[in-house]
């Protein structure tokens, strides 16, 4: 059986449930290669965490040594890191490694590619739309990683313009393979979904906390504090300042669109609750209450059109076919012939 070596970049939520996931698919009787791991992050805690909950086979010390000599490398570092990986790491790669790379930015990771990679890596951006069970608990750790994270989800797959086709083939095959259904996207649109699902309720989260942190009676609030705060607030404690910044200022004209809507949409609440109108309160949280429903719904179901069904039906059926039998393939086992 044939075996594929894997490097992951970053030890967290994220990384970890790559890892326990592939542990998941080399175990099954269904399996037609077997995946080899290697982790790294730049806290050591976290890589041997990481092979203690079976996440990876062997750990790394250094970038350069869990990158080097891979078939497939995953990024998932945080953000204001991902730039330094491509650095380190871009020239070192065997000829034939597929870079995937789950930024919450695809087109600046796409530009250090460039700057960074030879022609022969193929870097290939994915996010992870992850499985319903795990929408509301917003913890990053390696902890809360799990084999079934991606299950049920989608993976947007963001490939450049210029992207190799099997490398494209490869990602979209094993998100397949991890369970979720594949979805083309293009990177600037991409980005411009993130700047709305991603980097707003940062920012709400760290607005509140500025304004609530700051009053009189702070000493008072902050001792009886609950999860429903932490929850708003986690963003603050998931992430460092400067991956905040970086996410904040990377599309702020579309941010602070979203910024100005939501300000009429708070003047309005406020509005409502200062003239104690209880009726029109009661329209507007039924209102949102039901259009929520109907999100969650679908989002639970990944059900979002008639033919999606048909898709991850597809997909399923098709796992790994495109992955080890394409040129691709060819060239990752020959170390970098470009035959085609």
């Amino acid at each position: 059986m044939q075996t594929i070596r894997v490097a992951i970049l970053g030890m967290r939520r994220l990384g970890g449930s790559f890892g326990l996931a592939l542990r998941r698919y080399n175990q099954s009787k269904t399996a037609r290669q077997q995946f080899e791991v290697t982790a790294y992050d730049p806290d050591d805690r976290l890589t041997v965490r990481a092979s203690a909950i079976g996440a990876c086979d062997q750990i790394a010390r250094s970038i350069g040594a869990a990158a080097a000599d891979k078939a497939i490398v995953i990024l998932a570092l945080p953000y204001h890191e991902v730039e330094a990986a491509y650095q380190l790491i871009g020239r070192d790669l065997r000829a034939g490694t597929v870079l995937l790379d789950t930024a919450p930015f695809k087109q600046p990771s796409g530009a250090w590619a460039k700057k960074y990679c030879t022609s022969e890596v193929y870097p290939v951006g994915i996010t992870p739309i992850v499985n319903a069970r795990y929408l509301f608990d917003g913890l990053d750790d390696l902890d809360h990683a799990a084999e079934d994270y991606f299950d049920k989800g989608v993976m947007l797959v963001s490939p450049g313009a210029d992207a190799d086709r099997d490398a494209v083939q490869l990602a979209s095959d094993l998100a397949a393979m991890l369970g979720a259904a594949p979805r083309f996207t293009d990177p600037a649109e991409h980005d411009s979904w993130t700047a709305v699902v991603e980097a707003l309720p940062a920012l709400i989260g760290v607005a509140a906390f500025e304004s609530i942190s700051g009053q009189d009676h702070w000493d008072d609030l902050r001792r009886v504090a609950n999860p429903a705060f932490g929850q708003l607030t986690h963003h603050l404690l998931e992430m460092h300042p400067d991956a905040l910044r970086d996410l904040l200022l990377r599309d702020r004209e579309r941010l602070i669109r979203q910024i100005d809507a939501l300000i009429t949409t708070l003047g309005a609440v406020r509005d409502v609750l200062a003239a104690d109108d209880r009726d029109a309160l009661e329209a507007l949280l039924i209102r949102s209450t039901d259009s929520y429903y109907e999100w969650l719904g679908r989002r639970r179901a990944n059900d979002w059109d008639p033919s999606a069904s048909a898709e991850r039906d597809s997909a399923s059926q098709t796992i790994m076919t495109g992955m080890f039998g394409s040129a691709i393939a060819r060239r990752l086992t020959r170390g970098g012939d470009k035959d085609k």
